[in-house]
C-alpha cells in the first residue's frame, strides 16, 4: 500500500427524545500507512507497508472523548494537532485494546491536552503492560518500526465501569474478547448509533490473524455478532482503506473474511498456497504484503514457506 494524506470523516445525530443531553458528534482521523521493517514478505515483494490506521473523535459542544491514540511520534504529533483544531475539551482518551499500534501515542497526546484521562478496560492494560515490555519494545515494535515509537509510553488507567459519560451521553465500552488479540473491546454510542469498533472489523484491509488459531477466530466471529447486535448506523474500522465510509456492512464482510480464510487454510497446504488462495478472492484488499502473508505464515508450518530470506 502506498501512503495517502489524512482523511478526516465525519457524521452526527440527533439522540431521540433527549433535551438535557448534548447531540454528539463525530470524526475519525486516519493516517497513511508507513513501511514496516521485515524480511518475512511474499517472494518478489521489496517493501512492506503498516496499514493506515483510524481515530475518532466524539464530542459534544464543549467535550470530546478520543478513541485510539496511534502508534508513532509523527503520528501521534499529527493527531494532536488535528484535535486541537477541533477546540474542544479533551477529557478522555479510550484505548480499545493493548496491541501498541492504538496506544503508544498516549504520552504524546497528554502533553498537548494534560487534563486528558487515558483509560482502558483492565483486561486491555494488561495487554498494553506486555506490549510495552522491554524485549516486546526491543524485538517487536522498535524493530519494526526503528526510531518511531515514543520514548515517553504511558500505560492508560482502569476504566471503572464500562460508560464514558460525554456531555450527558453515554458511551458504552463492550467487551469482545478476542479479535486480532485477546482482550479487545469497542466504544458503543447508542445516541448516535455509532461503534467505534477497533480491530474489530477491518474496512477492505486485510485481516490479521498472527495472534490466533482456529479457535480463537471462532471467538472474533462471536465478537462481530455482538457488535452487529448493536444494530449501528455507523461502525469505524481503526484499519481500514482511507477513502471508504463507516458502513456497518463491514461487520459481515469482516465475518466473511474469516470464512473464507478458515475454509482456506483447511484445503491449502502452503504458506504460499493459502496467501494465492486468498488473494484470488480478495485482491483489491489493503497490505497483502504483510497482513495476509504474516497470516498464512501463522498457520502454516515455516519449513512450507517460500518467502524471502533477506
Amino acid at each position: 500500500m502506498s501512503p495517502s494524506d489524512a482523511n478526516p470523516v465525519k457524521g452526527s445525530s440527533s439522540p431521540p427524545n433527549a433535551t438535557y443531553a448534548a447531540v454528539l458528534t463525530w470524526e475519525a482521523f486516519v493516517t497513511p500507512g508507513i513501511p514496516i521493517v521485515t524480511a518475512d514478505r511474499p517472494p518478489g515483494v521489496r517493501e512492506t507497508y503498516f496499514q493506515a490506521m483510524a481515530s475518532t473523535l466524539i464530542h459534544g459542544a464543549r467535550d470530546a472523548v478520543l478513541v485510539d491514540a496511534f502508534m508513532t511520534v509523527k503520528q501521534a504529533n499529527a493527531l494532536a494537532d488535528w484535535v486541537a483544531s477541533k477546540n474542544k475539551n479533551l477529557t478522555t482518551i479510550y484505548i480499545t485494546h493493548g496491541h501498541g499500534d492504538h496506544w503508544f501515542g498516549i504520552g504524546t497526546l497528554l502533553e498537548r491536552f494534560p487534563n486528558a484521562k487515558a483509560v482502558a478496560s483492565a483486561d486491555a492494560v494488561t495487554v498494553m503492560r506486555q506490549n510495552a515490555s522491554s524485549e516486546f519494545l526491543r524485538t517487536v515494535w522498535k524493530a519494526a518500526f526503528p526510531s518511531q515509537i515514543p520514548n515517553n509510553l504511558v500505560i492508560a488507567e482502569e476504566l471503572k465501569g464500562n460508560v464514558i459519560d460525554l456531555e450527558g451521553q453515554e458511551l458504552v465500552a463492550v467487551e469482545l474478547g478476542h479479535t486480532d488479540t485477546d482482550h479487545t473491546t469497542c466504544l458503543y454510542v447508542p445516541s448516535i448509533g455509532l461503534v467505534v469498533a477497533g480491530d474489530a472489523v477491518y474496512n477492505d484491509v486485510h485481516l490479521y490473524f498472527a495472534d490466533s488459531t482456529a479457535q480463537k477466530r471462532s471467538e472474533w466471529i462471536a465478537a462481530l455478532d455482538k457488535i452487529e447486535s448493536l444494530n449501528p448506523r455507523a461502525v469505524v474500522a481503526a484499519h481500514k482503506r482511507p477513502e471508504n465510509d463507516d458502513n456497518p456492512k463491514i461487520i459481515e464482510e469482516t465475518r466473511q473474511y474469516i470464512r473464507d480464510f478458515d475454509r482456506l487454510a483447511q484445503t491449502t497446504k502452503t504458506v504460499q498456497e493459502l496467501y494465492d488462495k486468498m488473494l484470488e478472492l480478495y485482491p483489491n484488499r489493503v497490505n497483502p504484503a504483510w497482513a495476509l502473508w504474516s497470516s498464512a505464515r501463522a498457520v502454516k508450518p515455516t519449513s512450507q514457506a517460500a518467502g524471502n530470506t533477506q
